[in-house]
């Protein structure tokens, strides 16, 4: 994408002379003149002071002159760039710190190079603004929690941008957030709530269930008296069991049944004889009536 001027006659003459005295030379000279690139590397050749046209060298041997020619590798693997912590302001006016990671590579050698004084440093600062951009017109809620979609909004976005560096960002992430201290603590509170009143709800269910249950085992055992006599005896024989210290003194289940009829819980005890009146000692004193 960068195209070089050419070389003026004084240049050429240059390159001319620097060619004699390798021909001259050979083959002493040829060892300084060839170079090898490794299969992830490319290589831009600078010649006077101007770039070579055609495509970046590599893999394998290049040639060039010592003299003249200065040479850049640039490495085409994926590189890794990690995002410091910066401030974010979200749509709801929150605001946070967000570290990223951001993954790219070198894409077109001689554009680069012609491009990019400090690759790694224009990158970071265009990831920071481009998450400050996008940020801001998202709340908190889906920072959080939609973290996926967003890294991809701003992957689109940077590439967009570094396309014309000749650099192709690969994947971004959202790293890490931070919430200030006060932040933190309302949103503790909040979900602390939230926790209170789903138990509650919980509770409450579990015991209109219960409940429920409670009402259709009474009315079972109400209809079937021998049913309820074999639920108090397996009671009195779980309490012996499970506590042999306890003293149980069962009560026949016909005086439970008596004590428990609509006379008896209007009195509040057992019906007792109606004692008889005492007998008055005869008064000798006192005459028969005259009709006697």
């Amino acid at each position: 994408g960068i195209k070089s001027s050419g070389l003026g006659a004084c240049e050429w003459l240059l390159v001319l002379t620097s060619l004699l005295v390798i021909i001259v030379t050979f083959p002493f000279s040829i060892w300084f003149c060839v170079k090898v690139v490794q299969e992830y590397e490319r290589v831009i050749i600078f010649r006077l002071g101007h770039l070579l046209p055609g495509r970046a060298k590599g893999p394998g041997l290049f040639f060039f002159l010592p003299c003249l020619d200065t040479y850049h590798k640039v490495d085409l693997r994926l590189q890794t760039l990690e995002i410091p912590f910066h401030e974010v302001v979200t749509k709801d006016m929150f605001i946070m710190e967000i570290d990223a990671v951001c993954y790219y590579r070198m894409e077109n050698a001689s554009l680069l190079l012609s491009s990019l004084a400090h690759v790694s440093k224009a990158v970071q600062f265009l990831v920071q603004t481009t998450m400050k951009r996008l940020l801001a017109h998202r709340s908190l809620t889906e920072i959080l929690l939609e973290r996926k979609s967003i890294a991809q909004d701003i992957k689109v976005a940077l590439d967009s941008v570094t396309c014309i560096w000749g650099i192709k960002v690969e994947r971004t992430e959202i790293k890490d957030v931070r919430l200030p201290a006060g932040l933190q603590h309302s949103l503790a509170v909040e979900a602390e709530a939230q926790r209170q009143a789903r138990a509650r709800v919980i509770a409450a269910e579990a015991e209109k269930a219960a409940s429920e249950s409670l009402r259709g085992a009474a009315e079972i055992l109400a209809g079937a008296p021998a049913a309820a006599q074999l639920r108090y005896l397996h009671t009195l024989q779980a309490l012996s069991t499970d506590k042999p210290s306890t003293v149980v003194l069962p009560l026949p289940f016909d005086l439970l049944n008596f004590l428990s009829s609509p006379g008896n819980r209007a009195q509040g005890s057992l019906p007792l004889p109606n004692p008889s009146r005492p007998v008055e000692p005869p008064n000798p004193r006192k005459k028969d009536s005259p009709m006697l």
